[in-house]
């Protein structure tokens, strides 16, 4: 799982402020973002020229606030309003490298006994963020570092220590501003929340009713989370947790309606979490989810895990099986009336549901079986497609995955048959949904005429700016 820069927003009186100033949102999920005050044209929404532009950037939206003047939040669409007569002004304007693709494997999580290893792999990512800035700017320039997942699943003292050596490393090595809370790990709710937004606001559907709008379930490798809108009614519904636990609905005023977000994050479930749990009830003949020959370890989280097939090769039955007992299908009791597994709340289903884009995991799998189309942003299928290809899949041979499914990675041939059927099995039995409903694998959405990636850094952007 790669790692993600987040956002951050410049929020400052305009009269001290130079004609265009300029602030960074990095993520190295294939995009560097930039963002730009301008107090040029305050109340306005607008392209503009980009400072120090690198190839093929595009100005994909921008956005304004000024509280002196009337004029309408193009995000939030609140009406400003009069503050002390000092004109403020938020303009943000987020910037893709088209064609460009900056990468950043494995993620924090894979150095958990190396701090300092873990913030050095983010230099790379860092120099190029710093390039777009133009330097009289940087130090004015606030950077921000969001870890998801898989730095929340590991154990101890690790998640604190590899948050420290990058603020460390940002503090000592960039040139931009860093402050000690810019560096943090986000909540399961925050990130499935932000997916969502990003979604929904690249469709168009913000400010539409939440009827209008999609859910969407993201599979990343240390959680997965499902959110979707909901009525009011149902938000009112909503159990309620113990202390600690996420809320089930989160309020969002996004475009100047307001959404009841259900959204939940199953830490320990993301794909390759997942691997590490069917892995565990290996027996000492293999594990029945591994293609036929092959014979290593897995390593996750800092622990490592004996992979070895079965002498017979991986079985489909005895997989799905090991499948549902790592998803806990019936193993807990429901005290809602409606549950995913875990004895989990599902939010009530509803129309905010009814059309699902899935992301992240689902995809890449998807067009590495072969029955998603990898240069297509977005794809139709259904659940029993991952099931289908988990049968062909299972039928392999280690030797053979290489010329059957050349889109594969070296890393997860192994594990094609457990990742396509543990899919099928969190989509149908795990949330419930009917094998033959047809959803949406989602890459990037087309927004004009670029294709944005579908990711969580975007929809924190958007989130921020609609609060403020």
């Amino acid at each position: 799982m790669t790692s993600s820069f987040s956002f951050s927003l410049v929020r400052q009186n305009i009269s001290h402020l130079p004609p265009l100033f300029t602030s960074i949102v990095i993520s190295n999920n294939h995009w560097i973002w930039s963002i730009s005050l301008s107090n040029s044209q305050p109340c306005r929404s607008k392209r503009l020229n980009l400072l120090n532009a690198p190839p093929h950037a595009y100005s994909l939206f921008t956005a304004s606030r000024c509280v002196t003047c009337t004029c309408c939040h193009p995000l939030t669409g609140v009406t400003s309003r009069l503050l002390n007569k000092t004109c403020w002004t938020s303009l943000l304007v987020f910037v893709m490298i088209v064609g460009s693709s900056f990468p950043i494997k494995p993620g924090l999580s894979a150095y958990a006994q190396n701090p300092q290893q873990a913030a050095e792999s983010l230099i790379t990512l860092l120099d190029k963020a710093e390039s777009v800035v133009p330097r009289e700017f940087r130090p004015k320039t606030p950077v921000r570092v969001g870890a998801t997942a898989g730095l929340r699943a590991l154990e101890g003292d690790a998640p604190d220590r590899i948050l420290q050596a990058v603020r460390d490393l940002l503090k000592q090595r960039s040139t931009l501003k860093s402050e000690s809370d810019s560096v943090r790990v986000l909540d399961g709710t925050q990130e499935g929340a932000f997916q969502w937004v990003t979604i929904n606001y690249l469709l168009g559907n913000l400010g539409r009713d939440y009827s209008e709008t999609v859910g969407v379930v993201d599979l990343g490798g240390g959680s997965v989370q499902m959110a979707y809108a909901i009525s009011e009614t149902d938000a009112a519904g909503a159990p309620t947790v113990s202390v600690g636990e996420d809320q089930y609905v989160k309020e969002m005023f996004l475009r100047g309606r307001k959404y009841y977000l259900y959204v939940h994050s199953y830490l320990g479930y993301g794909l390759l979490a997942a691997r590490a749990k069917i892995l565990k009830v290996s027996d000492d003949f293999g594990n029945p989810c591994l293609l036929d020959g092959f014979n290593g370890s897995y390593n996750y989280g800092g622990k490592s895990f004996n992979a070895s097939s079965y002498p017979s090769g991986a079985s489909l039955n005895e997989c799905k099986s090991i499948a549902l007992k790592a998803l806990k299908v019936n193993e807990s009791k429901c005290t809602h009336m409606k549950c995913t597994f875990g004895g989990i709340w599902n939010g009530g289903g509803g129309d905010g549901q009814k059309n699902l884009f899935v992301a992240s995991f689902f995809f890449d799998r998807a067009a590495e079986a072969g029955f998603a189309d990898p240069n297509s942003p977005v794809v139709k299928v259904r659940p029993v497609d991952f099931e289908a290809a988990s049968k062909q899949a299972c039928r392999t041979k280690i030797e053979d995955v290489k010329s059957f499914y050349p889109l594969v990675e070296e890393g997860n041939r192994p594990y094609l048959c457990m990742d396509l059927l543990y899919q099928y099995t969190l989509l149908v039995e795990g949330f419930g949904l009917d094998p033959w409903q047809q959803m949406t694998l989602v890459k990037k959405v087309k927004y004009h005429d670029a294709l944005v990636e579908a990711a969580w850094p975007l929809g924190s952007a958007i989130e921020a700016v609609s609060s403020t």
